[in-house]
């Protein structure tokens, strides 16, 4: 009778005693000890090289209706006479009205023609020679008394117009120069069909009158608009414009819930073009800026002066490429980690004789490796108490990125298991469980970053969209297509991971400004 009295005291007390570790456990929950580690040099500064590449479609109907403004619809000019011996006292004026311009394109050149109508006319007398001359021819024909009676009436006046019918067409070759201005390279052609008048029997050819002043005009009209072009500063205006939205600090929500905002630092220090490509519908102009871009933990006004010169370089393809690098602190890591594995029991198929669940985990540098330190409970299945105590496993594992499946591997694992409970059932179930978490450690020895990628692709998404605009005859597309997770490095406090973001821009310009 006694022994059995002394048999249920002793499982009462073990009974209280698991039952307070259990509630020490839950209401002081243990934290994995880190090992003390040698410090590493900090990570140096860094700022990644980003790249927006930006096609710029101005359409040809745009180039046509901006030319149709500037350019006046009318010309007019006198023309030196051409028959002095038979016409005194000339008055030969042309008048000139073009149509529409008809914008197109032929040999990476645009061309713009435009119909011209107008008139030629002339007003005058015949000199003293001439008119002798026609009375004598009348009087022989008629009678002497004929002349006098018509000649002074019918012939001394001259007044007698004729069509002017034509085209007019300009050739633009143009040329983006070092200095943020655009070379437009024109030339012009003017062509008259071939009308004539007769003045006192004598034939005037409109082209041979006209064209010479006509093409004067039209020449003179061109250098202006040359120059004019030459000397605009739309180009420089709207690059230093879009220079100072790129030149800032851009406030980024935290990496993780707690945690202070971080923000991404654009600094430009490039700008290039590539010369402008013309094709039936557009001329489009290249235009790239290179920036410094990083994330800080502070809002910063950075210098960005703007460059006196432009590189010219060879064509190439739209494009948006922003790296990053993402600076995240070991304590964050280990919190990514542990939410990973916290909870977890090896093996998985419950097979074997132990059982090991993992209760917490931490994340540190140690030299060229990551150490990552796990405490578990391991538990012996073999007796029918199945004693069991925590332990912690240290995983040292050299880091690889797959940049694929956007997770750290850890490769060449060496895992050691320091067991708290040092002696009997309960210290040799902790190193029971060493070759299962080794084995089970090599395949789940991972950090996923997918969190942390999917964060830094929509923190960078919202830049790209920044850039979308939809004004008055400007239309910008901006997208994100794919984000890659590049090198990583790390001191004692920081995991820095190089996020690369790809995307795709377009310009269409539809109307210039007036």
């Amino acid at each position: 009778m006694r022994l059995k009295y002394v048999v249920l005291g002793a499982i009462v007390l073990a009974g209280s005693f698991y039952a307070s570790l259990k509630a020490m456990d839950y209401l002081w929950p243990r934290a994995v000890q880190k090992p003390v580690l040698a410090s590493l040099p900090p990570l140096p500064p860094v700022s990644s090289k980003s790249e927006i590449v930006a096609p710029v479609a101005i359409a040809l109907s745009s180039i046509g209706a901006a030319l149709d403004r500037a350019a006046p619809r009318d010309f007019g000019g006198k023309a030196d006479n051409p028959i002095r011996q038979i016409l005194s006292n000339a008055d030969i004026n042309w008048t000139v009205s073009r149509g529409p311009f008809v914008t197109g394109a032929a040999q990476n050149a645009l061309t713009v023609s435009t119909p011209l109508e107008g008139k030629l006319t002339v007003l005058g007398s015949l000199n003293t020679a001439a008119g002798s001359q026609l009375n004598n021819a009348i009087g022989n024909l008629l009678g002497g008394d004929a002349a006098k009676k018509i000649g002074s009436i019918s012939i001394k006046s001259i007044n007698a117009n004729a069509a002017i019918r034509g085209s007019a067409a300009m050739t633009a070759r143009p040329q983006i120069v070092p200095n943020w201005r655009i070379d437009p390279r024109l030339t012009a052609q003017v062509n008259l069909g071939d009308t004539s008048l007769t003045v006192a029997g004598a034939r005037v050819a409109v082209p041979a009158q006209v064209k010479p002043m006509l093409d004067k005009t039209v020449n003179e009209q061109i250098e202006r608009l040359q120059q004019r072009l030459r000397s605009d500063t739309t180009l420089e205006q709207r690059a230093r414009r879009e220079w100072d939205k790129m030149c800032r600090s851009i406030a980024l929500p935290p990496a993780a819930a707690g945690l202070p905002p971080l923000y991404l630092e654009m600094r430009p220090v490039n700008a290039f073009a590539a010369q402008p490509r013309i094709d039936a519908r557009n001329v489009t102009l290249l235009l790239g800026l290179q920036a410094e871009t990083r994330i800080v933990a502070a809002q910063t006004k950075p210098q960005c002066p703007f460059p006196a010169t432009l590189a010219i370089v060879p064509p190439t393809d739209g494009r948006i490429n922003i790296a990053v690098p993402i600076d995240l602190s070991f304590d964050e890591v280990s919190r990514i980690v542990q939410s990973q594995l916290k909870g977890r029991s090896f093996p998985d198929n419950g097979e074997g004789p132990v059982s090991v669940t993992v209760k917490s985990a931490a994340v540190d540098a140690a030299g060229d490796r990551l150490l990552i330190s796990l405490l578990v409970n391991a538990r012996e299945k073999k007796s029918f108490f199945g004693f069991g105590t925590d332990a912690t496993v240290r995983i040292w594992g050299r880091p690889v990125l797959d940049q694929q499946h956007q997770i750290l591997k850890l490769t060449d694992l060496d895992v050691a298991v320091e067991a708290d409970g040092g002696f009997g059932l309960v210290g040799a179930a902790a190193q029971m469980a060493t070759p299962y978490l080794k084995d089970a450690l090599a395949q789940n020895a991972t950090i996923d970053l997918k969190t942390l990628a999917a964060n830094a692709q929509q923190r960078l998404a919202a830049l790209i969209t920044d850039m979308r605009a939809n004004d008055d005859g400007l239309r910008i597309e901006a997208a994100v297509t794919d984000l890659r997770l590049g090198n990583i490095a790390f001191d004692s406090k920081t995991l820095r991971v190089l996020a690369e973001v790809s995307g795709t821009i377009n310009v269409d310009v539809t109307a210039l400004p007036r």
